[in-house]
């Protein structure tokens, strides 16, 4: 009877530890990816009354041993790591896993990990979680170029952060000459040109018809229309209105030839067949500069978080470059990671932390502008909470039957 009540005591205290981890994750049911636990219990060594014995030929059959059990003990608590549902919020410093992988986030201590995607921009326009942890990734260099292959750090995005200018180094004309002109006629167009410091300089380019389906460009710069040369400047059509000749459909300036331009400018007349080529078909002449890579210098407008992790910014220039990439990590057995508040630190069981871009190597996927939620399931729980509860009742049946035919006992010797 004393071993009736140790051995309820035992279940009492297991399905105290259930209802403990039941509330944690109702509590938890709006908590940023949170992940639910479950308890797993197991049966304690029991004690033999009387163990097994052989069957004797002809005298006797065997018998099995007789055991009686002595509780059950808390074996694990088991996290589930199942995805949890994506709410979407629209602020850019949101965003959610879809698939496996944590965060890399550290401390000045410790690198963690965590699911939880609400991020924030401290003073000095680092990354970092709500907690204030340091999210890790690869910062871009100037040029945009991100190398991932080096060891992770605070990624940084600076209000502000200004994108040097770009000399102008290609361009595309585009449109129709008029095969129509008479031999002599010319129309000119401007390239509004960016030097490397982000000054503009008006480029013009004079098409002069010199002969049926020839065009001869020549080319002017600044204010005072200062002459340059351009290679590959004569334009020839054949008798379908296509442009046949220069070969490599590009016209060329040597760098340097233009002051403050000391990379060569290359004119590309369109690929053959492709929409807005040069052409020389009857009617007007609508000949255009199409698009060009200068720009003048930028200040940073606004960012965005692609699937891969690529932070973009916009700037005023109306350009875009990369600022840097966010790393993921994902572990061999997830499920012997240590929580910790809000978080998740390795262990000796987890494996080590293998860390590289969102969608490699079995990384899931980024989704800007979403919250993963809790995956907590308020219906599983409610059941689980009612078995712990009957668990619980029925344990402690056992102990107030025990003590009732203890009491019998002593009311024996009345």
């Amino acid at each position: 009877m004393i071993r009736s009540m140790s051995t309820a005591l035992s279940g009492l205290r297991n399905h105290q530890v259930m209802l403990d981890v039941v509330g944690n994750d109702i509590a938890n049911v709006s908590t940023v990816g949170f992940k639910s636990s479950t308890t797993v219990f197991s049966d304690v060594l029991t004690q033999t009354l009387q163990g097994a014995g052989a069957p004797v030929a002809g005298l006797q059959g065997g018998t099995n041993p007789a055991q009686i059990g002595l509780g059950s003990r808390l074996m694990a608590t088991v996290q589930s790591f199942t995805q949890g549902a994506l709410q979407r919020t629209g602020r850019s410093t949101d965003l959610a896993i879809q698939g496996d992988g944590f965060f890399q986030v550290k401390t000045a201590n410790e690198t963690m990990y965590t699911r939880g995607g609400a991020l924030t921009l401290d003073a000095d326009g680092n990354l970092t979680t709500a907690e204030g942890f340091f999210v890790q990734g690869w910062q871009a260099d100037v040029t945009g170029a991100i190398n991932t292959n080096v060891e992770t750090g605070p990624v940084q995005i600076r209000v502000g952060d200004l994108l040097n200018p770009n000399q102008s180094q290609n361009a595309t004309v585009g449109g129709n000459l008029s095969a129509d002109a008479p031999i002599g006629t010319a129309t000119t167009i401007t390239l509004t040109g960016y030097d490397q410091q982000g000054t503009t300089t008006p480029i013009n380019l004079t098409y002069t018809k010199t002969a049926a389906n020839t065009w001869t460009v020549t080319g002017t710069y600044g204010p005072g229309a200062t002459a340059f040369a351009i290679t590959d400047n004569v334009l020839t059509f054949n008798g379908g209105g296509e442009l046949i000749g220069p070969a490599d459909r590009n016209m060329n300036v040597a760098g340097g030839i233009i002051p403050g331009y000391p990379n060569p400018i290359v004119f590309d007349l369109g690929a053959a067949g492709s929409q807005g080529r040069v052409t020389q078909f009857a009617g007007a002449t609508t000949a255009a500069i199409v698009q060009q890579d200068g720009a003048a210098s930028g200040t940073l407008q606004a960012f965005s978080v692609g699937q891969d992790g690529i932070i973009t910014g916009s700037y005023s220039n109306g350009l875009t470059k990369a600022i840097g990439q966010l790393a993921l990590a994902v572990f061999n057995n997830p499920q012997g990671l240590e929580r910790v508040a809000g978080a998740w630190r390795p262990t000796a069981n987890s494996g080590l932390a293998q860390v590289g871009i969102p969608g490699g190597g079995g990384r899931g996927l980024l989704s800007a502008g979403t919250l993963e939620m809790s995956n907590v399931d308020l219906a599983e729980e409610f059941t689980r909470l009612i078995v712990a509860q009957r668990g619980f009742q029925g344990n402690a049946r056992v102990i107030t039957t025990s003590d009732e035919v203890l009491q019998e006992v002593v009311n024996l010797r009345r």
